[in-house]
């Protein structure tokens, strides 16, 4: 029998009640049923991973673009996903309110609002105006009583601004205007990790690792409820793929192909 939506998100609000899991980010369909047949217990979308597969830059999608992709990931799996849901796809937060409200309806059983502006010259929104967003966007789950969770998202490390004490003010005021998971991309070190736990407790962290870091059994040690991975399955992905054609295309040669992953496997697993 299929996982009903409700059941995934109650699932999925369970999970950020103790102990630390990994939720991984598929970047298609293909790969989000490869994960779920692995064992992960949630996962999360990569806005980068998906938009490569599309043939645009990350934070060049556009929300009917990312709907869709939502609704295929989140009707290909019966666990929990949770959306990585840019900024909202608007700047006003009556707007934010509308498009968070749309992506409920994809079924996702969580959905982050981040406040990077994507303009370099003001690459975070005013902090009056980065907290009604995420009160909008917490107004829209409430109305549609979809019970998803909704994390909110600092982006001040992956935009240059290493200011700790700037990132916790942020994540503690986003928790005040309804997040319930907090998630500070970029920050790496234990000391950064256990300020911003600790500064947000008892609310449940996000960490992100990519090629290095922590392992889940150090993270959850620092008290780090849940890690995800952002693009990086998917840009592994990408290494392998632009060897193989490089080589192709450089030397003529056809060496790196015998590295890919058996077709009899992929079969088995989608059959």
């Amino acid at each position: 029998m299929p996982i009903s939506l409700a059941d995934k998100r109650t699932t999925f609000r369970k999970l950020h009640e103790s102990g630390c899991f990994p939720i991984p980010n598929p970047f298609d369909v293909g790969s989000a049923k490869a994960l779920a047949q692995m064992g992960f217990k949630a996962l999360a979308s990569s806005s980068a991973g998906f938009a490569w597969t599309i043939g645009k830059a990350d934070n060049r999608v556009t929300i009917d673009e990312v709907c869709r992709h939502l609704t295929e990931l989140c009707a290909a799996v019966d666990i929990p996903v949770n959306a990585d849901f840019e900024g909202g796809f608007a700047h006003e937060p009556d707007k934010v309110a509308v498009n968070v409200a749309r992506g409920v309806k994809t079924g996702v059983a969580g959905l982050s609002i981040e406040d990077s502006t994507g303009d370099a010259s003001k690459p975070l929104y005013d902090r009056a105006q980065a907290i009604e967003r995420i009160k909008a966007a917490r107004k829209a789950i409430d109305a549609d009583r979809s019970g998803v969770l909704l994390t909110g998202r600092c982006e001040a490390f992956l935009v240059g601004q290493d200011d700790l004490a700037l990132v916790i003010d942020r994540l503690c005021a986003y928790a005040e205007a309804g997040a319930e998971c907090l998630y500070a991309p970029g920050i790496k070190t234990r000391e950064q990790i256990t300020a911003v736990v600790k500064a947000v407790a008892p609310k449940p962290v996000n960490l992100l690792i990519g090629a290095s870091g922590l392992s889940v059994r150090e993270a959850a040690d620092l008290g780090v409820r849940r890690i995800s991975v952002g693009g990086s399955l998917a840009r592994t992905a990408w290494a392998g793929f632009m060897r193989a054609a490089k080589e192709i295309a450089e030397q003529g040669t056809f060496t790196e192909l015998a590295k890919g992953y058996s077709g009899v496997e992929l079969n088995k697993m989608f059959r």
